[in-house]
């Protein structure tokens, strides 16, 4: 077939010059490449290039790159491939299984991958007389499909390779490519979730799980002959490559198996269980041959006094990853099924094999334990063996071991061996550890405060996970032996390294197993006696102990294991923050800060710890990482001693404005804010009358940052609200311009809409919370209320901000008419344009918005505004009164249905009586709040919702009240009702005064 509108040479030239190291040839090549993209038959002769082992590597691998990047998404496209196009590179894709290239074979793994999940088994069935490819021992006939196909070279290959000692290269590659691409075959569609995907996954186990496990047997076999001598051979590394890559199918096909055996219509799978139960007895024994004889190797290689070559040195590292994959499949297992997994045939037996390869790892020289390939027990093996005990403990119960003849239950002695083994050997820090802490103490606390995310991966985590889960399942024996180990413990000097080391792991195993000690372990007076003498030890190897005594104390007291009102909590953990001299160092600073959040709630004590941090924080000068966690500490301080939150809060003021002083430390930055709008929110004023640094004090840089900071510009917006909510009056008293100043920079820079939407309701508060005269100047000064013209006028601008402009408007029109109208008047005036054309623009915007305003509140608060503005006899408003408005007001009269609730048992008239909103039903949306649920302002808040006009002035009431005050403005009520009520619909008018005079 002729390709339509492509040339293959300039294609080639084009690939060429975008893998070429001109950046100059590179950005033009790329550039027509991606025009080429859009062309019929591109893919194609893409392919094809990448096919041809004639054209140079590099070509090559863009080629099939821009392949695998763009055609797999245009798979089914008949704009750029033909379906003589999809057969070609379906066929052509086999002619990589000899490929030498990694990058190349794997992306040709994951485009057949790719096509399979489209195409098969439907489209793939079919090559219509696809050629032979001799170097890949493949015969196609004209009914091949893909996993026949493969299977069909993958088996002449196995014969070429292990008839003879003696084999070629070549067959060993195809077997790898092969092996490669079923693995990725099988990963892609594991996934699936439509029945479509699960029944080809079906179909494709159904083919493979049988000969892929009589592929891995035949691979496998040679693994037992394995002596040192072997490992040096090639043929070893190629067999355990092979082998390693055979069970990785399988693992995925068993997993896959098994998870399906837990959903609906399992039945269906029901015939895969014997063969999974023979995959998964196999995979123990196999673990289990494989582990000993690798260990026996080892010990031989160093027994031998010489190390190994490069080719044995791969062959262990490959042994070591094979090894590891059981380990994997074992835990996929049970983190599918958890509790079906222990009642696996033989599963006990591999949780205890898994544990006592941990028991011999610590009998042996530490040297034997390293994170490497290499070692006799590398610590991922090590650390499989642990997650895998500790998960099946949590199942494994000791009442269900009772209810069993099982050999294997858990005696006395087996958990309290287990237990002395962790304390000794896997708890306590090593080498390694401390090297990390010494080399940057920052990012170590940084890891360790991420423990929860490390445990399945770290050997020390693990260790401490195994201790909690044994100590919650076997009480009986570990509470006793704890307490035991620690009554010999803390008694005892400890000087050296080794000996601080030691202690330290027992510290750390109370702290995880607190909530089973509280009532054996004498915690206040283990404080008393031991702990603040331990904190202020100067001993170089200290550190040690001090930050595993800052993280005990907050562990125990976090836990709820001892009350927080003891005063040596607070002695000892401001010590440890404030120690700088000989035996502590900056992990004790940060730990102890951290511990200082669980303690906050230590009620005596706040005015304190409060007076303390201040010249903590600048003390620390540029350890950002410490300054964040006193941050969030001060925050949770204030959270939690609401009672003494408004003395307490202003004592943060030099804390705050120093946090701020970092601008490039954003992560500062953020955390100075929340701590802001804590102390504001929990605030009962701004003020300070003992002269000492007050909350005002900072509001001129809270309108600083509302001008210049768009980063951060949301919570910033909120903590000016907070201010607004403690003292508006007071606030524009004093800096009314400075406040309407930033709000012009803020809403005139580029602000994402959330940021405006909430700018403008800021603003509503404003004129809510301040008298009238006090911000309608600077509202006009500042250009405020000229940028708000500037917004509803534009076209362009954001919908829902035009909306939010409506809503300032009518709050200020139902809120001072008169200021409304000079603010509109001196807008004209400084815009060049009449009064006449400002208020015929606003009402445009008044009427084309009001559909926009799903709340009910908000149309009622729009229509008392243009009810104000009505009164006034302002001919443009009067105008649109018979139409547009009368439209609204029928549209809100119907929407509001509001009632009066009469108290007459406390003989109240109707008009000072409650309104019953049934629009409302008092549900407030959480916008409305910010999150100051449980603080004082939200009480503030509350106040202000519930004297709201729009929740207390009844709708048809103050219409009517507004109208008469028109009629009089007009010049009376003939000329009222010759100029505008007759113009209006006979039945919307009959209809409007039904409403005003029910």
């Amino acid at each position: 077939m002729e390709t339509e509108g492509v040339s293959k040479e300039e294609l080639y030239d084009v690939i060429s010059g975008a893998s070429s190291q001109n950046p100059a040839q590179v950005q033009a090549s790329s550039k027509r490449l991606k025009e080429l993209l859009d062309r019929f038959g591109t893919y194609d002769l893409l392919h094809e290039i990448a096919a041809e082992k004639s054209v140079p590597l590099h070509v090559r691998q863009q080629s099939i790159i821009q392949f695998k990047n763009a055609a797999l998404d245009h798979w089914r496209s008949r704009k750029l491939l033909s379906e003589e196009h999809r057969i070609r590179i379906r066929v052509r894709c086999f002619t990589f299984l000899d490929e030498p290239d990694d990058t190349i074979a794997e992306c040709n793994e994951v485009i057949v991958s790719g096509i399979a999940r489209k195409d098969f088994p439907k489209s793939w069935s079919v090559f219509n007389g696809a050629k032979v490819f001799a170097r890949v021992s493949l015969k196609h006939n004209r009914r091949s499909s893909l996993l026949t196909d493969i299977m069909q070279i993958v088996n002449t290959n196995l014969q070429l390779r292990y008839a003879t000692t003696n084999v070629e290269p070549l067959p060993t590659l195809v077997l790898r490519r092969c092996f490669q691409l079923l693995n990725t075959l099988i990963k892609g569609l594991w996934n699936a979730r439509l029945l479509q995907g699960v029944q080809v996954m079906g179909n494709l186990v159904n083919y493979l799980h049988g000969i892929l496990y009589e592929y891995y047997s035949k691979i496998s076999s040679t693994f037992s002959s394995l002596t040192p001598s072997a490992l040096d051979e090639q043929r070893t590394v190629d067999d355990l490559i092979l082998g390693h890559l055979v069970y990785k199918c399988l693992f995925r096909m068993a997993t896959w198996i098994w998870h399906r055996n837990d959903m609906p219509g399992k039945n269906e799978f029901l015939s895969l269980q014997p063969w999974f139960l023979q995959m998964f007895q196999g995979s123990v024994m196999q673990l289990q041959a494989l582990t000993e004889l690798r260990i026996n190797l080892l010990m031989t290689i160093r027994s031998s006094s010489t190390s190994p070559g490069p080719t044995a040195s791969k062959a262990i590292d490959q042994l070591t990853r094979h090894v590891r994959v059981f380990g994997k499949f074992f835990r996929r297992l049970q983190q599918l099924v958890t509790p079906k997994f222990v009642e696996l045939p033989m599963c006990d037996d591999l949780v205890l094999y898994y544990w006592s390869k941990v028991v011999q790892a610590t009998d042996a020289p530490s040297e034997f334990i390293e994170d490497s390939n290499n070692a006799i027990f590398p610590l991922r093996f090590l650390v499989q063996a642990m997650v895998l005990f500790k998960e099946n403990l949590a199942q494994w119960t000791p009442q269900r071991k009772k209810k069993t003849t099982n050999e294997n239950t858990l005696s006395q002695q087996f958990v309290e061996d287990a237990v002395r083994l962790l304390v000794s050997r896997f708890i306590p820090l090593k080498p390694s550890d401390l090297e990390g802490w010494m080399a940057d103490p920052e990012e170590w606390v940084n890891i360790e405060d991420k423990e929860n995310e490390q445990w399945e991966f770290e050997l020390r985590p693990c260790g401490e996970r195994v201790l909690m889960t044994l100590c919650s399942q076997y009480k009986d024996y570990v509470i006793p032996l704890l307490q035991t180990t620690f009554s010999q413990t803390i008694s005892q000097p400890a000087v050296d390294l080794p000996s601080v080391i030691q202690k330290e792991a027992l510290y750390c195993a109370i702290g995880r197993c607190a909530p089973h000690l509280q009532e054996v372990i004498p915690f206040q007076q283990w404080l008393q006696q031991n702990l603040i003498t331990e904190a202020r030890e100067t001993n170089s190897n200290f550190p040690i102990v001090k930050r595993r005594i800052a993280w005990l104390i907050g562990k125990w007291i976090g836990d709820m294991c001892s009350p927080a009102n003891d005063p040596n909590i607070w002695e000892v953990l401001v010590h440890l923050l404030r120690d700088r001299g000989p035996g502590s160092d900056a992990v004790v600073r940060l730990t102890a800060a951290g511990a200082l959040r669980e303690c906050v709630d230590i009620i005596p004590l706040s005015q304190m710890i409060a007076q303390s941090i201040p010249p903590l924080w600048t003390s620390f000068e540029t350890d950002w990482l410490f300054k964040a966690s006193l941050l969030d500490t001060v925050t949770k301080l204030i959270e939690s001693t609401r009672e003494q939150s408004g003395s307490l809060s202003p004592l943060f003021v030099p804390l705050i404005r120093e946090g701020l002083s970092p601008g490039s430390v954003v992560h500062i930055d953020e955390d100075t804010l929340i701590l802001w709008e804590t102390a504001l929110r929990n605030a009962t004023t701004i003020h300070n009358s003992n002269g000492q640094p007050a909350l005002i004090d900072l509001f001129p840089l809270a309108t600083s940052l509302l001008a210049e900071n768009l980063d951060l510009l949301g919570r910033i917006i909120w903590i000016v609200e907070s201010y607004l909510f403690l003292d508006a009056t007071f606030i524009l008293q004093n800096s009314p311009l400075d406040l309407f100043n930033a709000y012009v920079s803020a809403l005139t820079g580029k602000a994402i809409s959330t940021n405006l939407k909430e700018i403008y309701a800021s603003l509503n508060f404003l004129m809510q919370l301040a008298p009238p005269s006090l911000w309608g100047a600077p509202m006009h000064v500042s250009g405020l209320f000229a940028q708000v013209l500037v917004t509803i006028n534009d076209p362009e601008s954001n919908t829902a901000i035009r909306t939010e402009c409506i809503h300032l408007i009518a709050r200020i029109a139902l809120t001072d008419r008169q200021i409304f109208l000079q603010l509109a008047s001196a807008a004209a005036e400084s815009q060049k344009t009449t009064a006449s054309k400002v208020y015929e623009g606003i009402l445009d915007e008044w009427w084309a918005r009001f559909d926009n305003m799903s709340e009910p509140r908000f149309r009622k608060l729009t229509t008392l505004g243009i009810s104000s503005f009505v009164s006034t006899g302002c001919p443009e408003a009067l105008a649109r009164l018979p139409t547009e408005i009368f439209n609204i007001f029928l549209d809100v009269f119907g929407e509001m249905k509001e009632t009066l609730m009469f108290a007459q048992e406390r003989g109240s008239s109707p008009m000072s009586s409650p309104l019953s909103l049934h629009w409302d039903q008092d549900e407030v949306p959480a916008s409305y709040w910010h999150g100051s649920e449980g603080t004082p302002e939200f009480e503030r808040r509350k106040l202000l919702h519930d004297n709201d006009p729009v929740r207390t002035v009844q709708l048809t009431s103050f219409v009517s009240a507004r109208l008469q005050e028109a009629e009089v403005a007009c010049g009376g009520s003939h000329v009222f009702k010759s100029q505008y009520l007759d113009k209006a619909d006979p039945l919307v008018l009959e209809q409007i005064q039904e409403e005003l005079a029910a």
